[in-house]
């Protein structure tokens, strides 16, 4: 039996989906892309996955598009620019990306379509394919300038160079660096963090911070507003009583 090219744990409400193609850098062929989509539709479905967790086996991320597919003559569908990609649009629950090694071409549109980017030292990203001809069809090139602003992300699209860890957390590139080796582990302590928050607030709060782009500032905070109602209607005053409580005094949270 061949090994699948995408894995999926579920442990409570933590999703761990692991792009399983180690021999090539877990460069995504057209099979592993699509199975990536239905990994990430099926967690988006699942009433009981609250946040994920996407990373590579064997020590890289995923080094894009499979270029030897690409190259035999079998064209790739785009990953964020077709209803079937995996990448198409954010899902309504968060995800996280552990990356170690390479998150080059194609792979840092993997990450990008990510909330939170945690690394280690041997992380390394890039529009490597930029040597060869290859476009860009995954939303590189719209949330990379949202993430690091439009000069920081010209610099990588047009001259494919190497991004390291520390350069990549001085441009906000990444979110946090972690021991090396560790960064599922820590990626899976921050999702299971992340997961017992009050989940209404939380989510809400994340799509409107999705949603301000698109709109000016009068527009996004009115957005903002009609998106928190139903966290003040269903979590607010729990909440706020807890806290009356004593809980969360002094930085102290339960969870």
């Amino acid at each position: 039996m061949s090994t699948p090219k995408i894995l999926v744990e579920a442990h409570g409400p933590v999703t761990t989906i692991i792009i399983n193609r180690p021999q090539a850098r877990n460069a995504l062929d057209n099979e592993a892309a699509h199975g990536l989509a239905d990994a990430l539709r099926a967690f988006e479905a699942d009433p009981e996955a609250r946040v994920a967790v996407l990373t590579g086996a064997g020590g890289a991320f995923c080094a894009g598009a499979d270029l030897k597919e690409l190259g035999s003559g079998t064209d790739y569908f785009p990953w964020a620019g077709s209803d079937e990609g995996p990448l198409r649009a954010p899902l309504s629950k968060p995800v996280i990306a552990a990356v170690e090694g390479h998150a080059c071409a194609g792979g840092l549109g993997v990450a990008l379509f990510c909330d939170i980017r945690i690394v280690d030292d041997t992380a390394t990203f890039g529009v490597f394919s930029r040597r060869w001809g290859v476009p860009m069809s995954d939303g590189t090139t719209v949330r990379l300038p949202r993430i690091v602003g439009q000069g920081r992300a010209m610099d990588m699209l047009l001259t494919g160079r190497a991004v390291s860890a520390d350069e990549a957390i001085a441009i906000g590139l990444a979110t946090r660096k972690v021991a090396r080796g560790t960064t599922r582990t820590e990626a899976e302590t921050l999702a299971r963090q992340i997961a017992g928050f009050p989940p209404i607030a939380m989510t809400s709060d994340r799509k409107s911070a999705y949603e301000s782009f698109d709109r000016d500032e009068a527009a996004a905070i009115k957005r903002e507003m009609e998106l928190s109602l139903d966290a003040r209607r269903q979590e607010s005053q729990g909440g706020a009583a807890r806290f009356a409580r004593g809980e969360g005094r002094h930085g102290q949270f339960k969870k």
